[in-house]
């Protein structure tokens, strides 16, 4: 297989070029190191331009080589951003993806499209099908939606191939608390170790369908290795079940005994309830996550004891 994956020294983006790269296959990465890091990557190193996804170089490599596939995780990830600044995230995660795209038509066999469980909104239907309306409720959550009717449209009238992942609430190896797509957990570990209280938002009976980074990485793998055409689908990613913080909260300070919690009031626009029907991915694709919720939590848990030494550091030395 020979693959490009933009983004590939973030936190997903990085697991999966590592495992790409023990699958044997040929890679090429490109990440402009807005969230990415130099630490992530592994030390067997593939050809990486750390420049735009649609820099001239990039572009000239997809149109000068057939690819197998594309992987597309590099956005402006940071919801509040969005909201702040839509003009510009529209311009990366709309407008140059279309670039991306438009370059990808001829000598492409397969795009696989990180998109994300904010298309949906607060979803009223758990666990939520793909069948359920999208109602994306920030400028990030759109520009994912429009990005998925763009290759919906773009395997229509170009016959460009494509799936199209809608991500849950990834955590895991490389997973920082400042970062955009920090979850929870990942923002909870990085303040313990930091000797600040965890912040608990309302009554802590939100819950989650947590979805461990290799779980991502297996389900991008899979659709990359699927036969059949995809024609554009979209596919939940996920464990299938819910989590509450409460819970997460109890086992961080069971481990971590000097742990403390800091009650806030409920973040305004906070969705409770979040959990995948994944039986489309599964029946489609045979996927079924490899690590489940608690499992992963412990192996994240274990990651920042062992690396917190330079974690800390990261900002200073991207």
């Amino acid at each position: 297989m020979k693959v490009l994956i933009t983004g590939c020294s973030g936190f997903i983006g990085s697991n999966l070029l590592e495992r790409c790269l023990a699958e044997g296959w040929d890679v090429f990465g490109v990440d402009n190191m807005s969230n990415g890091h130099r630490k992530f990557m592994p030390r067997v190193i593939c050809n990486v331009d750390f420049d735009d996804f649609v820099s001239r170089r990039s572009l000239r490599e997809i149109r000068n080589n057939s690819w197998d596939v594309v992987f597309h995780l590099a956005a402006v990830p940071r919801v509040s951003y969005s909201v702040e600044h839509p003009v510009e995230t529209n311009n990366t995660n709309v407008s140059k993806t279309i670039d991306l795209l438009t370059a990808c038509r001829d000598c492409v066999g397969r795009v696989v499209f990180a998109s994300s469980s904010s298309v949906y909104g607060g979803a009223d239907v758990l666990p939520t099908p793909e069948t359920c309306p999208k109602n994306p409720q920030s400028p990030y959550a759109l520009q994912k939606s429009i990005v998925e009717e763009y290759l919906k449209l773009y395997s229509s009238l170009y016959k460009l191939d494509s799936a199209c992942l809608r991500f849950f609430n990834v955590f895991g190896k490389n997973a920082l608390g400042s970062s955009p797509y920090a979850t929870a957990l990942s923002a909870w570990l990085t303040a313990i170790k930091s000797g600040q209280p965890m912040r608990s938002d309302g009554d802590g009976t939100q819950s989650r369908d947590l979805c461990h980074v290799d779980n991502v990485v297996e389900a991008c793998v899979l659709a990359a290795k699927h036969s059949g055409s995809l024609q554009a689908s979209c596919y939940n990613v996920a464990c299938g079940d819910r989590t509450m913080n409460n819970e997460i909260m109890k086992y961080l300070q069971s481990r971590y005994p000097l742990s403390v919690k800091l009650d806030a009031p409920w973040r305004p626009g906070d969705v409770m309830h979040t959990q995948a029907d994944i039986s489309k991915i599964s029946s489609t694709l045979g996927y079924a996550p490899l690590v489940r919720v608690w499992e992963g939590i412990e192996k994240t848990c274990d990651w920042y004891d062992a690396n917190w030494s330079w974690i800390q550091h990261l900002k200073q030395n991207i």
